[in-house]
């Protein structure tokens, strides 16, 4: 690599920024600290986009970038003295494996191994502003060339540092595995060389980013940084730290949905019971501190509390799908040609992740810190300031590492009560919420109903009628924030919050003339959330319906149907992957058949072949404490996400967008009664098990063809669910019009909603088999 000190490079002047060439700070620091600095590029043409599409003009992932763009500069790539590397990742590692992308690009530009790179989770940092939101699968399209262009910076000083302690030129200098060496055989580690290179002030600088055919880490499939520490149980998640005197604590919470505290009859009586330290009423419901979560759970069960009415009393499915209904805008007048058309509805689904919602605070009366595992920090470091009354430079929020989150951890319920509870009864609080409360009072992915009209004469169609109505989608964790700062640039007119994220978030890829999509929203009652690909795994999964309905009107082939009329060959390349590698088309017995389904967004494309079971034998089987059903026995995922920074990390998601995907459409799902969810655990929740997997998955990860990463994070969840609707429809000659299709049946005894948590099971050995 060709420093500045290149003699040629000095007598032609500066060079203009091009296509790799961007501009950097090496920052004042005892050692070597290098941030980017980023320029918008110029908007494109009006005139050069060929089609009216809004996510062609700009996606949602567009948005976040570009909102994210001012302040890349302050994100900071440092260079210790014992020759490691460290980056505070502004986003949150919920299982993604984002830490381990963000090694693999410092370590590239860097040239040092991976292992010698440490990513960690930044706290909340609120002159970020839009940086540090982590969502709509955005990370790595938002941070590639920052988090690139800052390391790039390091290595670019690292080497002038040598050379001038050396006597030498820039490009007498060769470097590998972060040791630099000169003539003569002299060498240095850049832990040797970080003090000497680092600057007593800030100083703009401009470097080249190392080209792709030079590419030796990204592109790789490397394994998960922290794979060791998460098997052998040394990662820590909030309920691992240490914080002194943070106790346990618990929340009892109303049998309905956000139902607040009347009146407690028996305090005195809970505050006596054994371990227990303190109770006390907070806006969600009476909370109780002890020694021991155990003895948490008895005070919350002992609780006698009279409870206020809640946001959804007395609503059930059925009251909500005539709320849903009433709110459908119409698809206009009927077409005077012929068309298929269906209404599709999808119920309430849980938004739980595997770690129970926690967090940790600590609130005294003139500052405050708190630790959970939050995707909008800064949002939460604001809403909390202003909750305890404290200025917002006397609150620390620290990002935890999570467990899971699918859009989840986007909210920060746990770490507002936390906060709460610590100030009111003014001590540390260690607050983990029940599986039940989750399942009862947390987010919930919001029921909806989607319709869908083809038109179409003759072998060509005409246009795509979509109207998709839903229970509303809470976007209080900072995405309306953006799109309030970004109105006046996005293609999208003046709509509201809601509606801009649906617009920028869907996609047809399909050459399906005259399209509109629109969204409708009723009814705020609900603790809703953006659950992992939002609308997308409903929308497309009638849309890819209501394609193989077309294709089979029209005498032809599902595949080839979607073939002929795609628009992208981005998208054609990852259908015929799918088709190939999965044999569609192949002789299958009766009751067993193969969907396919293609899904785009954020750059990238997918699509989705599966083969179904559906013969009495599969769907009767016989498990302990089970939902069986179909059976996917077999799947193929093609995937195009551009430039895949860690392919082995891009399978991991996609093989997690299918579970999501089977789950969805044959067997998860809330059934709300009398105004509360009956599910209370993942033991009724029926969530993808082990015996519905297929014995038979592949992941494809195409070829780069853009050399730029795409949004991958939610890609898989819709092409999966669509073609695991699409098989069953064709295994069984009905078309699905209720998702998932087991919704119907009832498969367990719901547990009551008072007290709100179950007992603590006691027979755990009894089931070890």
């Amino acid at each position: 690599m060709t420093g500045d000190g290149d003699p040629a490079r000095r007598a032609a002047g500066p060079r203009p920024l091009g296509r790799r060439r961007f501009l950097g700070y090496v920052l004042a620091a005892p050692t070597l600290t290098a941030a980017a600095e980023l320029v918008a590029a110029p908007g494109a043409r009006a005139d050069g986009i060929p089609s009216p599409e809004i996510t062609e003009l700009a996606d949602l992932n567009d948005v976040m970038t570009a909102a994210a763009l001012p302040t890349s500069g302050l994100i900071t790539v440092e260079v210790h003295r014992d020759g490691t590397v460290s980056f505070a990742l502004p986003r949150a590692e919920v299982g993604q494996g984002i830490t381990t992308s963000t090694a693999m690009l410092i370590a590239e530009e860097l040239d040092v191994p991976v292992d010698r790179v440490r990513v960690t989770l930044a706290d909340a940092r609120p002159e970020l502003v839009f940086n540090q939101l982590t969502g709509g699968s955005n990370t790595t399209f938002s941070t590639y060339t920052p988090v690139r262009v800052a390391a790039a910076v390091a290595r670019a000083r690292l080497l002038r540092a040598a050379a001038a302690a050396w006597g030498t030129d820039v490009t007498e200098l060769s470097w590998e595995a972060g040791v630099v060496t000169g003539p003569g055989g002299r060498s240095a580690g850049i832990g040797a060389l970080s003090e000497r290179a680092a600057a007593v002030r800030t100083e703009q600088v401009a470097v080249d980013l190392k080209p792709r055919d030079r590419f030796t880490v990204i592109g790789t499939p490397h394994g998960r940084v922290d794979a060791l520490a998460a098997v052998t149980g040394r990662k820590k998640f909030t309920m691992d730290l240490d914080i002194p005197d943070a106790l346990p604590t618990m929340v009892c919470r109303p049998p309905t949905i956000n139902g607040t505290v009347g009146s407690v009859s028996n305090l005195p009586e809970v505050r006596a019971m054994p371990g227990v330290t303190d109770v006390a009423v907070i806006s969600t419901g009476v909370a109780v501190c002890a020694a021991t979560f155990g003895q948490c759970i008895d005070a919350v069960r002992a609780l006698r509390v009279s409870w206020k009415p809640g946001t959804a009393e007395g609503k059930s499915d059925a009251s909500v799908l005539g709320e849903l209904r009433a709110a459908e805008l119409p698809l206009g007048p009927p077409p005077l040609t012929p068309s298929v058309e269906g209404t599709f509805t999808f119920h309430f689904r849980s938004n739980s992740a595997l770690e129970p919602n926690c967090a940790i605070a600590d609130v005294r009366s003139d500052r405050a810190e708190i630790w959970s595992s939050l995707k909008a920090p800064i949002v939460a470091k604001e809403t909390l300031a202003a909750q305890l009354g404290l200025p917002l430079g006397a609150v620390t929020v620290h990002v935890t590492e999570g467990g899971g989150s699918f859009g989840r951890k986007l909210f920060f319920d746990a770490a507002r009560e936390a906060a709460e509870i610590s100030q009111r009864i003014r001590k540390p609080v260690k607050l983990m919420w029940h599986r039940a409360d989750d399942s009862r009072q947390g987010r919930t992915h919001p029921m909806a109903t989607s319709r869908v009209r083809i038109s179409y004469l003759g072998g060509t169609v005409l246009g795509y009628r979509q109207r998709h109505t839903s229970v509303a989608t809470d976007l209080s964790h900072g995405l309306g924030e953006i799109f309030t700062a970004l109105a006046a640039r996005l293609p999208v007119g003046d709509i509201g919050f809601s509606e801009t994220f649906f617009q920028l978030s869907q996609s047809m890829p399909y050459n399906f003339g005259a399209n509109s999509r629109l969204l409708s929203e009723t009814d705020k009652g609900f603790n809703t959330g953006s659950m992992r690909n939002v609308y997308s795994p409903d929308v497309t999964c009638a849309r890819e319906l209501l394609v193989d309905r077309l294709a089979t009107r029209m005498g032809r082939d599902p595949y080839r149907f979607r073939r002929a009329f795609l628009r992208d060959d981005r998208a054609r390349a990852v259908l015929d992957t799918a088709a190939e590698a999965g044999e569609w088309g192949r002789s299958m017995p009766d009751g067993t058949a193969q969907g396919i389904a293609l899904h785009t967004e954020y750059h990238a494309a997918c699509a989705a072949l599966v083969e179904i079971d559906c013969r009495p034998g599969t769907v009767n089987r016989r498990i302990r404490d089970a939902v069986t059903g179909p059976r996917v026995t077999r799947a193929v995922i093609a995937v195009d996400a551009g430039l895949a920074v860690n392919p082995r990390g891009l399978e991991a998601q996609m093989m997690g967008c299918l579970m999501d995907g089977i789950a969805l459409t044959l067997t998860s799902s809330l059934h709300l009664r009398d105004g509360h969810f009956l599910e209370a655990s993942w033991d009724n929740y029926f969530y993808t098990r082990q015996w519905n997997t297929p014995p038979e998955m592949r992941i494809v990860v195409m070829p780069d063809s853009t050399g730029e990463p795409g949004g991958a994070g939610e890609l898989g969840v819709a092409p999966s669910m669509a073609a695991v609707a699409c098989a069953y429809a064709r295994a069984t000659g009905t078309l699905p019009t209720s998702f998932p299709i087991n919704h119907g049946t009832l498969s367990f005894d719901p547990k009551p909603a008072v007290p709100p948590v179950p007992q603590s099971p006691t027979d755990g050995l009894d089931h070890v088999r």
